[in-house]
């Protein structure tokens, strides 16, 4: 993976531990489950995303900078003046899951794609599609099943669909645009697309 892959993993990194530390936090859990939910969170779409490629061990347990960055920053979000800070700004934990959320499903979204157009897979579309969603929601659906929740991609705010819609943009736009531009394209229409459907109440028909 080039410098650019790797400048988004850190960040989507950072955005999926504040996104798994705000749901301990919600949720009352001490600080060795805030840190867990933090790091399961930031590395779990990944090892699925690799498992699947056949990529063993996994690169988060061959580079363990991410586990550990992710373990930090969720500790550092619970410690005491961090959280009187966003009380005092009224800023709230979901309103911090919510961006962090966002921003990280739209990084590891085209991070998946990235990974897959740099093996021999390059030319499956499927398997592109389907690697670079579970690379997004994977470390979300096992945050919410660890809390104790249904997983949110299931319930509210257009999710899935968005790292779909996100993903098939980087996909088609890969061969003609590049690796950069593609993926900043599909990063950034998977957190529009996020951001909106929260504001206004965007959501799939329901049973």
């Amino acid at each position: 993976m080039n410098l650019f892959g790797i400048i988004l993993e850190w960040i989507g990194t950072v955005s999926f531990a504040v996104s798994g530390a705000a749901v301990g936090m919600r949720k009352n859990m001490d600080l060795f489950g805030v840190a867990m939910l933090g790091v399961i969170t930031a590395v779990g779409g990944g090892v699925m995303r690799d498992i699947l490629l056949g990529m063993i061990p996994p690169v988060a347990f061959r580079e363990p900078w991410y586990a550990l960055t992710a373990g930090a920053v969720s500790m550092a979000l619970f410690l005491p003046p961090v959280r009187r800070w966003l009380d005092r700004r009224k800023v709230g934990f979901e309103r911090v899951q919510l961006l962090a959320d966002s921003v990280g499903l739209g990084i590891f979204v085209v991070c998946g794609v990235q990974v897959v157009m740099q093996t021999e897979y390059h030319d499956a579309f499927f398997l592109s599609l389907f690697v670079a969603v579970i690379s997004g929601v994977g470390g979300g659906v096992l945050r919410d099943v660890l809390a104790g929740d249904r997983p949110y991609i299931f319930l509210k705010h257009i999710y899935a669909c968005a790292a779909m819609v996100g993903a098939v943009l980087c996909i088609l736009l890969w061969p003609l645009a590049g690796e950069q531009i593609s993926m900043a394209v599909g990063c950034m229409v998977i957190l529009t697309i996020r951001l909106c459907s929260a504001r206004f109440h965007w959501n799939l028909p329901h049973a």
